[in-house]
């Protein structure tokens, strides 16, 4: 029986359990992320969110369940796989090259998608060529996309740190990913920044990429998520749409600290 992946969740996660020495970071953690989704996941630091995400990314591997990503069984496959297969992420620290101009970092994002390999790329090959001047193409139109067109020439070091942020998950959509992980990143954002930040995930969603969101601005989550798993001590506390998480008592006693929105 051949299974409809346009009907299946794109990534699915069952039962799935991670320790640290006597430390239980995630404790039968189960969820589903449907297609084209914009998913939150919330919870007080030590909820277990980064460790999830590197569950998925390959960093780290579960000691009990399964992660299931379009189809592919992901446990024990490293982090390069996982990229092949079309998972990108950012992280909590910016991760930039300080050396490299705003287009290069774009640049390198790119890359792992091209095939003239090492000697193509060493002998200068006219088809390495051909595909390196497409990469430089996809980078613009990217940077185009995220709103860094005119800075495409400055170094990413002389950035203001907000556009830095953009700048990654930029680099991390030039891999052409299915799912898009993005781990706080509004993390150091003043709120005007955080609001295009908003619109730009959003836009993501629109060109047809599910979106993962770990972030402690609940009004950036609330406003863009479609549906938000709360997380506390590694297990699941609650799940639901945006308004259901804020009427949760549980949730609002764990995590929220505030009376249920009428």
């Amino acid at each position: 029986m051949v299974t409809d992946l346009s009907i299946e969740p794109i990534l699915k996660a069952e039962n799935v359990s991670k320790s640290f020495g006597g430390i239980h970071a995630l404790r039968q953690v189960s969820f589903e992320v449907r297609r084209e989704q914009i998913k939150g996941i919330i919870g007080p630091n030590g909820a277990g969110k980064t460790t999830l995400f590197n569950l998925i990314t390959g960093f780290y591997r579960a000691d009990n369940g399964t992660i299931y990503f379009n189809g592919h069984r992901l446990n024990g496959l490293g982090p390069h796989q996982v990229a092949e297969l079309g998972i990108a992420r950012t992280f909590q620290n910016v991760e930039l090259f300080d050396r490299m101009t705003v287009l290069e970092n774009v640049m390198v994002g790119r890359h792992p998608r091209t095939s003239s390999g090492f000697i193509g790329a060493a002998l200068r090959l006219s088809r390495h060529r051909k595909e390196e001047d497409g990469i430089r193409q996809d980078a613009l139109e990217m940077l185009d996309f995220i709103g860094l067109g005119q800075r495409a020439f400055s170094a990413s070091s002389a950035l203001p740190f907000g556009l830095q942020r953009i700048l990654e998950i930029g680099r991390a959509l030039a891999t052409e990913p299915l799912l898009l992980l993005l781990d706080e990143p509004a993390s150091g954002l003043n709120a005007a920044e955080t609001r295009e930040l908003g619109q730009l995930i959003c836009r993501i969603r629109d060109r047809g990429i599910t979106v993962v969101l770990v972030e402690h601005d609940m009004s950036l989550t609330m406003e863009v998520c479609d549906e938000i798993l709360v997380m506390d001590y590694g297990r699941t506390l609650a799940e639901g749409s945006p308004r259901e998480i804020q009427q949760n008592q549980a949730v609002i006693d764990a995590y929220l600290g505030e009376e249920p929105v009428a």
